[in-house]
């Protein structure tokens, strides 16, 4: 998998070349993956509810066409979108999503950050009192439900057609964090978001995307 890195691009025409390629790739095109970041706005997934767009204020919405509800883009995250032929590469869904989220997970433990999946809400979280902590998750709480004292650090939004994939996951480094309260993240009520920084991990977004990237070429191959 070639790895692009393209640094802070605006998200629509990014968007469309995510389409382009993907529609007209043919089974010899090489899988691609393109790291980088955009100016912020809100983007909504083919089920998202607007209700759960609280204020966004002066922060475009963008309908798209990958899964999930809605969530955040900023500088300061890392985007990453692999483009990816799954029937070359020998695996379905469900184990491309789960590489992809084993690839946020070493990103984060690369930095001492263990990361966590929880049942049912794609992406990855983290203990906000206890991030380099590795003791396990142990069952949802009765008065704190699934997300008992975690923030998302990472969220994923899919597409998948004709077997290849685009859009993909975002690694919140060093962001602005505030419009995300503007919002019911990924389709939760008072779900918190963190980044890098807010849990004590001071890096670039260079180091945290080549990271990110060379992670996922390893976890993605057949």
């Amino acid at each position: 998998m070639r790895m692009e890195m393209r640094g802070r691009v605006p998200y629509l025409p990014t968007y469309q070349a995510m389409r382009d390629f993907t529609a007209q790739r043919t089974p010899d095109t090489p899988d691609t993956l393109w790291i980088c970041e955009h100016e912020a706005l809100y983007t909504q997934g083919l089920a998202g509810n607007s209700s759960h767009i609280l204020a966004p204020g002066a922060i475009p919405v963008v309908a798209t066409d990958r899964g999930g509800q809605v969530t955040h883009h900023g500088p300061g995250q890392v985007v990453a979108y692999p483009l990816l032929d799954l029937g070359r590469a020998g695996y379905f869904v469900k184990e491309y999503v789960y590489r992809v989220e084993q690839a946020v997970l070493s990103t984060l433990a690369h930095f001492g950050v263990t990361g966590h999946r929880v049942a049912g809400a794609p992406g990855i979280y983290v203990r906000i009192d206890d991030p380099f902590g590795h003791a396990a998750l142990t069952g949802p709480q009765p008065d704190t439900g699934p997300f008992r004292g975690l923030g998302k650090i990472a969220a994923l939004g899919i597409k998948v057609s004709r077997r290849c994939t685009y859009h993909g996951v975002a690694l919140n480094v060093a962001m602005d964090l505030e419009p995300f309260s503007r919002i019911n993240p990924c389709g939760y009520a008072g779900l918190r978001t963190v980044d890098l920084s807010t849990i004590g991990v001071h890096t670039t977004w260079e180091e945290a995307a080549t990271v990110l990237g060379d992670k996922l070429r390893a976890r993605l191959a057949p």
